[in-house]
């Protein structure tokens, strides 16, 4: 019989497989279709001078998009992180990091995250870890080893209720999270980000963890990748059931927890279905500092290899460079002020 460790490393090279094979996105939208760009008929931008260059926990990035956390923990995600983490370091953007809960179970696939800071060294590097392992957190220590582990600039905590909830080895007792994020983030001394898997951060929920000291936030809506969707494929249940499409839309959840940075200072994170220039920088647009793809990124990579993540991305940026220039935006900053028409307000 198997024992946990063991499982854990098979779950995510069947998650690996799903993603890039089989229909699991969400039949919801982002919510972006709802917005549309104000034209500048007088813009007066220099469009050689857009520039997206910006920092990012404390390092400079070339653009405002993060290759968000995918795999780690199996054998097969030693070369995919390999290949990410050249990619990144290329296109000098951040890169996260799968996962690492296998890690802290043994220590049979360590080098499949360790890869990614060899390879991506200059660029930020993110650990991570489940909120589920967070909730039963007895001792702090471990947490900064994985972050040792990856010489990582900060970490991720990825909360997953919903995943937990449909996945048959799944963990529903999330009782003490918010305690133990609090007390993790006065034990470490690298910056926290909070993440959702694909149900989307509320206002009030980023408040909470804003509150608790956290140091970033990425929204992670419905649009994209439905872990729902993976985890009933997994078990072989019903495609129609209702759980599949559960969330709050990306565009939402991102307008929504921008109206906290009157009071705040944290790093916004827009993903959750931005597979394209056009949901790119509407995301920008409505607030995100950053903005960042996984399952787009991975299938790009399996079909084209590293330079296909390359292009795709300094296309994106190509055109997005194009949708500044018509809405009279010299830079980011500008970007994010009053560039959308609203179509729906629920959006």
């Amino acid at each position: 019989m198997k024992n946990n460790q063991n499982k854990t490393s098979d779950r995510k090279k069947e998650h690996i497989e799903l993603c890039l094979h089989s229909d699991v996105s969400f039949r919801k939208s982002t919510g972006l279709e709802n917005y549309e760009y104000k034209h500048n008929a007088m813009t007066e931008i220099e469009f050689d001078n857009i520039n997206f260059e910006s920092e990012f926990l404390g390092k400079n990035i070339s653009f405002p998009f993060l290759i968000s956390s995918m795999t780690g923990g199996t054998g097969e995600a030693f070369e995919l992180n390999e290949r990410l983490a050249i990619a990144a370091n290329e296109l000098n953007i951040p890169i996260g990091v799968g996962s690492q809960r296998q890690a802290l179970e043994n220590d049979t696939h360590l080098e499949s995250y360790k890869v990614i800071r060899k390879y991506a060294s200059n660029v930020p590097v993110l650990s991570n870890i489940g909120g589920a392992q967070i909730s039963k957190l007895k001792e702090l220590s471990s947490i900064k080893r994985i972050i040792d582990m990856v010489e990582a600039d900060a970490v991720i905590i990825h909360l997953n209720p919903l995943q937990e909830l449909l996945q048959k080895e799944g963990e529903t007792n999330f009782s003490g999270l918010l305690d133990n994020i609090e007390k993790l983030k006065k034990y470490i001394t690298k910056p926290v980000i909070i993440k959702e898997v694909g149900s989307g951060i509320s206002k009030e929920v980023a408040e909470k963890l804003l509150n608790v000291g956290v140091d970033g936030i990425d929204v992670a809506g419905a649009g994209g990748t439905s872990w729902a969707a993976v985890e009933l494929i997994r078990n072989k249940i019903n495609d129609d059931n209702y759980f599949r499409d559960w969330g709050l839309p990306t565009s939402y959840c991102i307008r929504k927890v921008a109206e906290l940075k009157d009071n705040y200072d944290f790093i916004l994170i827009g993903s959750g279905g931005l597979n394209d220039f056009i949901n790119i920088a509407k995301a920008l647009a409505l607030g995100a500092d950053i903005a960042a793809s996984a399952r787009i990124i991975l299938i790009t990579l399996y079909e084209k290899d590293t330079k296909g993540v390359v292009d795709l991305v300094n296309n994106w940026f190509s055109e997005i460079k194009k949708i500044m220039f018509l809405t009279g935006s010299g830079n980011l900053a500008e970007f994010r002020k009053d560039k959308l028409i609203i179509k729906k307000e629920f959006y």
